[in-house]
């Protein structure tokens, strides 16, 4: 695990950006791993995400959470993303335009000026392109969450220039059951007791 930085020897850690894609990670769950509208207690639980990437990464976090509030201002969900420590980011805008990933976009983008570190909560190959610009500085980490084999395949390709990738499921710990999901395991980890 990397030391954490300081931003001009200012003594301050460096901070981590936890980008949360929820409308992307929802419907990856609902469509292609459940079949059907996710359950509220099958859906990931969000906390884990930050105190994944604290402890990960050894750094404070600040997690970011895109809605699109363009239609309704979901205030009980706003009110526990609140709860669980993270700023809500509702958007809206036209029904042409896809709020969400143009706000985590420009996010992106304004993270390359500044001495952080960031991981991103989607599967979306709408953001390879500031993800790449990311790891054009060596000194900064960059992550991905996500569901691994449902991910972008540009995403993979990132991985030789230092993109983390973490698994929502087995990495993250982000549910407190197990999803109906067939992955391909890693000898190494490979236990013959979960298939008799």
């Amino acid at each position: 695990m990397a030391a954490a930085k300081t931003p001009d020897g200012d003594g301050s850690e460096v901070l981590t950006y936890l980008l949360v894609d929820g409308e992307n990670i929802d419907a990856t769950l609902g469509t292609s791993i459940l079949g059907r509208r996710p359950q509220p207690d099958e859906r990931p639980r969000w906390d884990r995400l930050i105190a994944f990437a604290r402890e990960a990464w050894d750094q404070d976090v600040k997690g970011l959470f895109f809605l699109n509030a363009s239609t309704t201002m979901p205030m009980s969900f706003i009110q526990a993303l609140n709860a669980l420590g993270f700023q809500p980011v509702p958007l809206s805008g036209d029904s042409d335009v896809k709020v969400v990933d143009v706000a985590i976009q420009r996010t992106l983008r304004a993270i390359k000026d500044r001495d952080a570190d960031v991981m991103l909560v989607s599967h979306d190959g709408d953001f390879l392109e500031e993800v790449e610009a990311l790891l054009e500085d060596d000194d900064r980490r960059v992550g991905l969450m996500a569901f691994r084999e449902f991910r972008n395949s540009g995403f993979t390709a990132l991985e030789a220039d230092g993109l983390e990738s973490f698994d929502l499921e087995y990495d993250v710990k982000a549910f407190t059951s197990a999803l109906p999901r067939i992955r391909v395991i890693p000898i190494e980890q490979f236990d013959p007791a979960q298939f008799l």
